[in-house]
């Protein structure tokens, strides 16, 4: 399953992440690694020290994700800053076109 905006792949199906009940909001491209850090959780009753290598993989993921959109935003507002200079270096007009149009 391909999700616009993102280079990432979800990896996880929709049953898969009903199925280990994630939800709503955990279900991006890094599903796939709170499925198993969950179970981990649960298993070792969510004691902080257990289960590392599972969460720093998922928020590891989470920050790529985070850091992606972050940079397409920047690549946004400079390409609109683009726009508004080249707008005010245009000069105005000495006839409007709707003065013009018959």
């Amino acid at each position: 399953m391909e999700v616009g905006g993102s280079s990432k792949k979800m990896i996880a199906t929709q049953a898969e992440m009903v199925e280990a009940r994630v939800p709503l909001p955990y279900r991006d491209q890094c599903a796939h690694l709170l499925i198993p850090l969950n179970k981990c959780r649960q298993a070792e009753l969510y004691l902080p020290w257990k289960c590392e290598n599972e969460r720093h993989s998922y928020e590891k993921c989470e920050y790529e994700l985070v850091m992606e959109r972050m940079l397409k935003m920047q690549k946004i507002r400079e390409e609109e800053a683009k726009l508004k200079q080249q707008k005010k270096k245009q000069p105005l007009p000495l006839i409007p076109n709707t003065a013009t149009a018959s």
